[in-house]
């Protein structure tokens, strides 16, 4: 997680590079990155049906191939096309392939407990990553350019990816244990205390075709495309955004690592929350950081001050990312079983729209407008209406989290 998400991350800082090199309009040099958001949106209900039938260690290795061919070929780029094959598809979608969405799917077969906590510290590793590769890559792209930043980093990735996933698996009974480190059960011995609040929902065996035909599949596709729209539209344009308005360009380059880094604590802090208050206290959460990100963001159109950047910083990367940590059990817990990874696979199309469609679409009002005052304000109130959809898809309402559980 810290070397892949942050291999496309890092498009934030190369972004003002392309965008000078091949003198793209705004709207345009952002479709980059929206475009291989696009193209993994499409395959990524085929990515939730492969890891139902191969498991982890195909779908992240393939992943681990696109990023690490996406870079270095990104080097040797002349033509626009290229750079849209290169950083736009391989790496943008390859990142899809080992990112949150793919690892929501497995790692919640392996924790019922304490699910919230496992992914919160999973999901640090992007903050690790980004505070120590994000300012580095910065400090090489002024000294020695972009192409060989670019080459730098996919030999990084290459060496470290290919044999730490190869330790992946799909769930604990694979090699013979149980979630939550338990023992096995004894015979005679009292079963443990049922997390079941709908015993008629959690008996069916959910499939695509049965769960499209339920209203909370489409509460969470819009809660998910609202969250990932103003996720990805702060973070493709907030480098250039902030440069713009007087910030310079290495502290600008600190503030995306720093956001990051204000993930860990708050990703581990608030997925360890999400297993007592619930999913969707979390996941409102994580919406008001964003809302509370954006507001800082207009704010600053008035003049830069440390503690208006810094109030955007915290509020999206301590507030705001923490809601990964309860991507996956937001719909572990309403559709468990075994075609869960087509299902969330399936809305995991919603949420890659929805991260293709906001730096795309921030672009392109900016162009219109000179600024980036109205597509803040879209984001913000995406941000409001991702929370209410999580409350209304109500994952409360089949499975209790394991602080609500009576008696256990």
């Amino acid at each position: 997680m810290a070397v892949g998400i942050n291999a496309r991350t890092a498009f934030s800082l190369l972004f003002p590079e392309v965008l000078n090199e091949f003198q793209f309009d705004r709207g345009v040099a952002a479709g980059i990155f929206s475009f291989g958001f696009f193209v993994s949106a499409f395959v990524a209900p085929f990515v939730g049906r492969l890891m139902d039938r191969k498991g982890p260690v195909l779908v992240v290795e393939l992943g681990v191939v696109m990023i690490v061919f996406g870079l270095g070929l990104a080097a040797f780029a002349r033509e626009p096309w290229q750079i849209y094959v290169t950083l736009g598809v391989m790496v943008g979608a390859g990142a899809n392939f080992l990112g949150y969405g793919v690892q929501s799917q497995f790692i919640p077969n392996w924790f019922v407990r304490r699910r919230g906590l496992a992914l919160g510290i999973a999901f640090s590793g992007v903050g690790l990553g980004s505070i120590t590769l994000l300012p580095w890559l910065q400090i090489m792209i002024a000294r020695d350019g972009w192409r060989w930043a670019c080459l730098v980093f996919a030999i990084i990735a290459a060496v470290l990816l290919f044999p730490l996933n190869l330790l992946l698996r799909k769930r604990p009974q694979d090699i013979g244990l149980y979630p939550d480190g338990d023992a096995a059960p004894v015979a005679g011995s009292a079963p443990r205390a049922s997390n079941i609040v709908d015993p008629a929902w959690a008996s069916v065996t959910w499939t695509l075709s049965r769960a499209v035909r339920t209203a909370p599949f489409w509460w969470i596709a819009l809660g998910y495309f609202a969250i990932l729209y103003a996720w990805y539209a702060v973070q493709v344009h907030q480098t250039k955004y902030l440069v713009e308005i007087g910030v310079s360009p290495m502290e600008a380059a600190w503030a995306l690592g720093i956001v990051s880094l204000a993930g860990v604590p708050g990703q581990i802090i608030f997925g360890h929350a999400s297993d007592r208050i619930g999913r969707e206290w979390a996941w409102a959460i994580g919406c008001f950081g964003f809302v509370a990100c954006y507001a800082a963001l207009l704010a600053l159109q008035g003049g830069t001050t440390p503690v208006l950047l810094y109030t955007m910083v915290l509020a999206q990367g301590f507030l705001g990312y923490s809601a990964t940590a309860v991507l996956g059990p937001i719909v572990a817990e309403i559709y468990e079983g075994p075609h869960f990874g087509t299902i969330f696979g399936t809305l995991m199309l919603a949420a890659i729209v929805g991260g293709a469609a906001g730096p795309w679409v921030t672009g392109l009002l900016h162009d219109h407008t000179g600024n980036y005052a109205a597509a803040f304000w879209i984001a913000l109130v995406l941000s409001i209406v991702s929370a209410i959809a999580i409350f209304i898809a109500a994952p409360r309402k089949v499975r209790a989290v394991a602080g609500r559980i009576q008696g256990g």
